[in-house]
């Protein structure tokens, strides 16, 4: 069986290792684009802001790895076009600019994403700066060295890390955003409102609800949005993401906004073309559809099925609840599933409650505020979505609401589900416990 793969990050990576645990015979031959596979990009804020010292920390696999695995590994070649009557593909060597054919039996494409890129005239400023892949973290961390003045465009989960990470060393951060609130997609405002203070109490300017129109300038940029100009050494556009399909466009099943379209199997709309991680959309549990969610553990798992389901149909796709979480100075935000907004957007008839309590007995020396959020089906009152915020480390939590959306666990079940009681970590009810207790109270009345 012979096996191409184009693109090498956390689908491709774990796609190709599980084809050739599982499958030894294969002929596996990965094409990727740059001169580095496996970069976890999460981690770059923690890279800028000086936590994690040495990037190289933050690749969990290399080339030679997968080499001595028995891929072949074609660095810096970039496919130019998909045959998929022929099984055929054109690759060009981008170190010398030849170009060959290659054909396969199987085509796995974990091409990925890309930044989206607004047209606003000025965008290609040399001021400006990406925040994806390894080559854009070491351009920013060295631009940065020079910079005093930063803004940073964007304030989801990367804009808001970024903004913190460089308010953490030195230097005057904007951030700006067309919402009116930052991470508007994961949180609630009784969240935003508290990460919002922190940023401002750490010198950090906030320019939401103000849409950039222009970015001009030379050795200063100057970014003009509707309300507000700002001037800075650098600036970082982190809107979003989009899938990176252009190769395929037209020859196999897509979303909307070009996210391939996949079975239960990661078979795409031709069978002998898998496809997962920020390529594909995934099968989103909370609204039983499709939702294009570009996070690494996502990809991860979509690797391994293309891996076991390569040659039969043999494990099928869970789907997910698009989990996440980061910390915030000394605030450890996590979500998973649906906000009450996303939810009626889906049409769905749902509430949520919000709750705030400590995590521990006051009696305890110490203990920590958390404050909850839980979305319900007022109809089945199945669990959609949560959210907790704390100084506590909750983060595990986000994970016990996944697999109750997971499961379809209503919040009556929730309620009452066994959870450990030792004053040293919970009350006799767990806060989950307490959580899903006043959502039951709201749904009776």
């Amino acid at each position: 069986m012979k096996i191409a793969v184009i693109g090498c990050t956390h689908a491709g990576t774990f796609a190709i290792k599980t084809v050739l645990a599982e499958h030894p015979d294969a002929e596996v031959t990965v094409y990727e684009k740059n001169d580095n596979i496996s970069f976890l990009s999460c981690g770059i804020a923690l890279y800028l802001g000086g936590e994690v010292k040495d990037p190289q920390g933050l690749f969990y696999s290399s080339p030679e790895e997968l080499s001595k695995l028995g891929a072949t590994v074609k660095m810096q070649h970039s496919v130019e076009s998909v045959d998929p009557d022929k099984k055929e593909l054109t690759v060009k060597n981008l170190e010398d600019n030849t170009e060959f054919t290659d054909t396969y039996d199987k085509l796995v494409v974990t091409s990925g994403s890309w930044p989206v890129i607004p047209p606003i005239p000025g965008v290609d400023n040399k001021n400006v700066y990406l925040c994806k892949n390894y080559g854009h973290a070491k351009a920013l961390f060295e631009k940065a060295k020079d910079a005093k003045r930063i803004i940073v465009i964007g304030a989801g989960y990367i804009g808001a890390e970024l903004a913190e990470a460089y308010s953490k060393s030195g230097h005057d951060v904007t951030l700006l955003d067309g919402a009116d609130r930052v991470m508007p997609k994961y949180f609630d405002s009784e969240f935003t409102d508290v990460i919002e203070q922190d940023f401002r109490d750490h010198g950090v300017t906030l320019g939401l609800g103000e849409k950039v129109q222009e970015i001009s300038g030379d050795d200063v940029a100057t970014v003009k949005t509707d309300k507000n100009s700002y001037e800075a050494d650098l600036v970082v556009l982190c809107v979003g993401f989009r899938p990176n399909n252009d190769l395929v466009k037209g020859k196999l099943d897509m979303t909307d906004n070009g996210a391939l379209i996949t079975n239960d199997y990661m078979q795409t709309s031709n069978p002998d073309i898998y496809a997962a991680g920020d390529s594909v959309a995934v099968h989103y549990n909370p609204t039983h559809g499709l939702a294009y969610i570009p996070l690494a553990t996502n990809a991860v798992r979509q690797g391994i099925l293309v891996g076991k389901n390569i040659e039969t149909p043999t494990v099928k796709y869970i789907g997910t609840q698009s989990s996440s979480g980061l910390k915030l100075y000394d605030q450890i935000m996590v979500s998973t599933g649906l906000t009450l907004d996303s939810a009626k957007r889906a049409g769905i008839n749902a509430d949520r409650v919000v709750v705030k309590d400590n995590y521990r007995p006051e009696f305890m020396p110490t203990t920590a505020e958390v404050l909850m959020s839980l979305v319900y089906d007022k109809d089945s009152r199945k669990i959609l979505g949560g959210s907790l915020m704390s100084t506590y480390d909750i983060s595990q939590s986000a994970n016990t609401l996944s697999v109750c959306i997971q499961d379809g666990d209503t919040i009556d079940e929730l309620a009452m589900v066994d959870m450990l009681f030792q004053p040293q970590f919970d009350r006799p009810f767990n806060y989950l416990n307490i959580l899903a207790q006043a959502a039951q109270a709201k749904a009776d009345k």
